[in-house]
């Protein structure tokens, strides 16, 4: 029997990968640190989607990509969202709210799957997870290039991800006990 690679799996271990990497660079600081941490994301980006899509197309799904995803989707942005507190490019009281809503949330479906409730994603955690992106890379690029004011875009999209953020966790919330609620 042939096994077959499943591309899907390695592209999100790629991204957890990064990480390290993008820490190093944003530890290191300087311009073009920023900027090729902020290349690096965008390639984990791009890569969420990219796996997502092989193995949807390619009946790639497993237990591990299920696991891995989100888990890799969530080291990413709090591992940067955390070091980017010293470099003083983003309030450390966001961070807090937005890693609180993450393990409550975590939290909250773990308690879901023990009681065989299904709680689907929906458009809130979407735009969530789009304005947070679209907030982090010019964060992570913070310097004015070409006379764009990089830092003050992330500012203008991290507020917008901080709105998504707190919503869809009180949304999550509200849907978990509406489910429950009505299995009793």
């Amino acid at each position: 029997m042939q096994s077959k690679t499943n591309w899907a799996n390695i592209i999100t271990i790629t991204r957890v990968i990064e990480i390290p990497i993008v820490a190093v660079l944003l530890i290191n600081g300087g311009k073009w640190c920023s900027i090729a941490a902020a290349f690096l994301f965008i390639i984990a980006t791009f890569s969420d989607f990219l796996d997502g899509y092989i193995a949807r197309r390619y009946h790639m799904e497993s237990n591990l990509g299920k696991f891995l995803d989100p888990l890799a989707d969530k080291l990413i942005v709090i591992t940067i969202l955390i070091l980017l507190i010293p470099l003083e490019r983003v309030p450390a009281w966001i961070v807090a709210l937005i890693v609180a809503r993450e393990i409550a949330v975590t939290g909250l479906r773990s308690i879901a799957s023990e009681q065989n409730i299904v709680i689907a994603a929906n458009w809130l955690g979407k735009y969530k997870t789009s304005f947070q992106c679209a907030a982090l890379i010019p964060l992570l690029m913070h310097y004015e290039i070409f006379g764009i004011q990089f830092q003050k875009g992330g500012e203008y999209f991290l507020w917008i991800a901080l709105f998504f953020t707190v919503w869809s966790g009180i949304d999550y919330i509200y849907d978990y006990f509406k489910v429950s609620m009505a299995e009793e």
